[in-house]
């Protein structure tokens, strides 16, 4: 399922801004394959003290944005399943701040982060293959919003190019 394919009704508008940063002709697999190479070959390029920056008091440190990315995956291929399996229940959201404020991702060593986020990933991708195009259709309500599950495997996609963006722009210009 390619990603121009995604309709405007599947998902929060809020989330556009995740979907507009994957590359309009990939395939969901793809996307998430391709992400994952390249989410990898960033944070490995990343110096031990890079790995504990912040740009500014109160900011994310790259192993927390890491975190972020991992946590948010895991909560997003979840909300996935559930709508995929015709569970109409809504789900209720995450506040991220409190997530990473509590997660004592800057005590964790890079490779441990590393490793996490490539279990998640090919996790998530073992989940989203195992769907046809009909799961893949499927639309649920999260945070109060719409999500079909292939929106929100592209969202997954996107929302890790944003943020490896902004430790670009942010933390290494």
């Amino acid at each position: 399922m390619k990603l121009t394919a995604i309709q405007t009704s599947e998902l929060d508008p809020y989330y556009k801004v995740y979907i507009n940063k994957v590359n309009a002709k990939r395939e969901l697999i793809e996307a998430l394959s391709l992400g994952q190479m390249e989410t990898l070959e960033f944070f490995k390029g990343l110096t031990q003290s890079q790995w504990d920056l912040s740009y500014d008091t109160g900011k994310w440190t790259p192993k927390e944005v890491l975190l972020h990315l991992i946590d948010t995956e895991r909560i997003f291929s979840y909300r996935a399943l559930r709508f995929a399996r015709k569970d109409t229940t809504p789900l209720s959201g995450f506040d991220q701040d409190h997530y990473v404020a509590v997660s004592a991702a800057r005590s964790r060593d890079s490779q441990s982060l590393i490793a996490e986020y490539t279990a998640v990933r090919d996790s998530s991708i073992a989940l989203f293959k195992s769907f046809d195009a009909q799961r893949l259709a499927k639309i649920g309500t999260a945070s109060g919003g719409p999500f079909s599950t292939r929106a929100l495997g592209f969202i997954i996609a996107g929302h890790e190019i944003h943020h490896i963006e902004i430790i670009k722009e942010r933390y290494l210009s």
